[in-house]
């Protein structure tokens, strides 16, 4: 009678995303994983042919988290932008491995900066068409003069340079988007 398999996928992955929050994506290795799934590295290597797949299934995974966290998020206004710039600083505020691993990292499985923002809920686009339904005559060129604001912001949030309440953060951003536009 064969073995019944005790360490599942699923397992491994949450086991992986813990530590990816705790230590960042660096101390995933696989001696820690087994650790911290309760288990040899022999599993580990049955699931994934290496390390590298499985940390492109943990990077969808934290792509996922950003797009919960996000969708979480109440709009508090509807000036473009500012809820998209809010939730990304705040989210590298509190979630500084994940934020690293996603939006820092060199590799980021083919997927473009755009693409991991705007996610599967089309995040920048309805942002980028509101702008343009509210009277903007280049919406995109906007985006772009916001999006290296907000990025920097996050960037210093990340870092512990960012000490801007969220009332003080959103007024930042919608003088930005005035002066910007």
């Amino acid at each position: 009678m064969a073995r019944k398999e005790s360490i599942t996928k699923e397992a491994l992955l949450t086991a992986a995303f813990m530590i990816l929050q705790e230590e960042g994506v660096e101390q995933v290795t696989a001696r820690k994983l087994a650790a911290k799934a309760g288990c040899s590295t022999q599993p580990i290597f049955r699931i994934y042919k290496n390390m590298e797949e499985l940390t492109e299934e943990l990077f969808i995974k934290a792509c996922d988290f950003f797009q919960e966290y996000y969708e979480q998020i109440p709009r508090q206004t509807v000036t473009p932008f500012v809820h998209l710039g809010n939730v990304y600083i705040k989210f590298a505020g509190e979630h500084k491995k994940l934020f690293s691993f996603i939006f820092l990292s060199e590799n980021r499985f083919g997927r473009s900066m755009y693409d991991l923002v705007n996610g599967s809920g089309g995040y920048v686009s309805r942002e980028i068409q509101t702008a343009s339904a509210q009277g903007c005559s280049n919406a995109g060129e906007l985006f772009m003069k916001m999006w290296i604001f907000i990025h920097g912001a996050a960037c210093m949030s990340l870092t512990g340079d960012y000490d801007l309440s969220e009332e003080e953060t959103i007024r930042m951003l919608k003088d930005s988007y005035q002066a910007f536009r």
